[in-house]
């Protein structure tokens, strides 16, 4: 399944491939994606085509920061239409939902879940990418997520931690200028954390009938209707499949269904339940092992097993070889598919 984000997505990659010796032209062609992105912010391009770019281009120019430094000149107007009614939301929370909500106007290939616990919340980002290399588009995407939460909260806000499932590059200088020094790698998500009061902080730049004009405009964008229930289901997926609860039952809870009603819709669409679960199984997969810094009962957990054991039969019986195996074949640089 081919999912499509905004051109938009690549804002400023011209300038920060120019600045690290790179020809940006040349590698979009290589890449498969049309220049004309660099202008036309709304031609829909392919995720899994955007996230090689950035993993290719960061090879190339042997700039391991990449992609956080295109979320650096982020602006919330390369939200197209979606950035007037983000501003004009009353709270944090209601930026946020927004965002989860219209999703698919900016990027099909991102998932966005908020867990609460308490006083703090977890913003997760998962992106249904393909590949063992994915570190670039997870900083941008991450990086993106802070300056917005800096645009709606003021740019004296701070996160409690910033989170990524990858290790650290060898030189912390523009995680720190970016985020501070509250960056935590090889984490078990890929997101930020904050305060309960963050999200519900009011923002001083709302105003209740341009939010009203806004969402009238936006729910006009062809983009903006229902998607199809298989992205549901594997947004569901993606959220419970790290505590050990993506069954069947519990993703059609989740989404107000029964399991009978689920299977049927999904069967309508061509789709299937266990079909969809080992995609995102197999790709979450890929990506943690090649991690050699997670241990692998840690890897076991986050995708949904809870022996080691049940985890190393399963991957060894889809990609031919135990995760054990298959990581110590991995070329370091540039990382390998099963």
């Amino acid at each position: 399944m081919t999912r499509y984000v905004r051109g938009a997505s690549l804002s400023s990659y011209a300038e920060v491939a120019a600045r690290v010796g790179l020809d940006p032209n040349a590698m979009l062609r290589r890449a498969g994606i049309d220049r004309r992105v660099l202008d036309e912010p709304d031609i829909r391009i392919p995720g899994d085509n955007v996230a090689e770019l950035l993993e290719t281009s960061a090879v190339q120019s042997g700039c391991p920061t990449f992609g956080l430094q295109m979320a650096e000149s982020r602006r919330l107007s390369d939200f197209g239409a979606l950035s007037l009614l983000i501003t004009h939301q009353a709270t944090m929370r209601d930026a946020l939902m927004t965002l989860v909500q219209y999703r698919r106007l900016l990027n099909e290939a991102l998932v966005v879940s908020v867990e609460e616990a308490g006083d703090v919340v977890v913003v997760r980002e998962e992106l249904l990418v393909a590949g063992a290399q994915v570190r670039q588009a997870y900083e941008l995407a991450i990086g993106v997520m802070f300056r917005l939460f800096r645009t709606v909260l003021g740019s004296r806000w701070r996160p409690l931690s910033v989170n990524f499932t990858h290790g650290p590059p060898g030189d912390l200088t523009v995680h720190r200028r970016v985020f501070g020094s509250i960056v935590e790698f090889n984490s078990d998500f890929d997101g930020l954390t904050c305060s309960r009061a963050d999200l519900d902080a009011p923002n001083p730049s709302a105003d209740p009938m341009l939010a009203k004009f806004a969402e009238r405009y936006v729910r006009t964008l062809p983009q903006a209707e229902q998607g199809s229930l298989a992205h549901d289901v594997q947004k569901a997926i993606y959220v419970l499949l790290p505590v050990g609860e993506a069954s069947i039952g519990r993703v059609a809870a989740s989404l107000g269904l029964n399991e009978r009603t689920l299977q049927r819709r999904l069967n309508d669409e061509g789709g299937e339940f266990t079909r969809l679960l080992n995609d995102i199984r197999r790709e979450l997969a890929v990506r943690y092992v090649a991690n050699g810094k997670l241990p692998l009962g840690r890897v076991a957990g986050l995708v949904g097993y809870s022996r080691q054991s049940s985890f190393s039969r399963w991957f060894s019986e889809e990609f031919g070889s135990s995760p054990t195996v298959w990581r110590r074949q991995l070329d370091p640089p540039v990382g390998a598919r099963p």
